[in-house]
């Protein structure tokens, strides 16, 4: 919860820029206006799961599985007094488990922090550039070598070349294999 407290109260910047991608993006305007949720209420999980080996929807109802997480977890905006930079921040947080899911990391402390990166250059949130640079310091020095030379620098590429994960309808992509969507957005595969 401090974590979702820390990223409202310190995105006073970041929100209004990636709300302005959104708006800029026929796609993210239409999330925009639109305001789909990601909630189990929402999904049709039976339906995720009976999708293609490789599609978005079955790769992220997996994740769910495998993980045990879900996406009514994520707390609601309580810091954001403008409407639309509330629901940036709540969307934001109901596609973490999808950007775990595009970009092939686990719910572990290695897999966070490369989420992280990848989201600290995304988004420019502060408190994903916090996890990114503090979620380390509780890795071993194994973990810190493949992260530092291999992981980190895979993550920074991959965000600063993809498009602006925002502005992607996943729940109408849900039948799209992840490997398309990874090369629609410039995710390079995981390594």
């Amino acid at each position: 919860d401090m974590v979702a407290v820390l990223g409202e109260t310190t995105g006073c910047l970041a929100l209004p820029n990636l709300r302005d991608k959104m708006k800029n993006h026929p796609e993210g305007h239409r999330i925009l206006r639109e305001r789909p949720r990601i909630r189990l209420s929402t999904l049709d999980m039976a339906r995720l799961q009976g999708l293609p080996e490789g599609s978005l929807g079955r790769e992220y109802a997996r994740f769910l599985e495998d993980n045990k997480v879900s996406p009514d977890t994520r707390m609601p905006p309580k810091f954001v007094d403008d409407e639309e930079l509330a629901y940036v921040i709540q969307r934001y947080r109901e596609v973490h488990d999808l950007m775990h899911t595009l970009l092939g990391m686990p719910t572990n402390m290695l897999g966070e922090v490369v989420v992280k990166w990848f989201e600290a250059i995304q988004t420019g949130l502060p408190m994903c550039v916090l996890g990114a640079a503090f979620g380390p310091v509780r890795l071993s020095t194994r973990k810190l070598q493949v992260l530092a030379t291999e992981l980190v620098p895979w993550a920074i590429r991959s965000g600063l070349n993809a498009s602006c994960v925002l502005n992607i309808y996943y729940e109408q992509r849900w039948e799209q294999p992840v490997e398309s969507l990874r090369e629609e957005l410039g995710i390079f595969p995981p390594p």
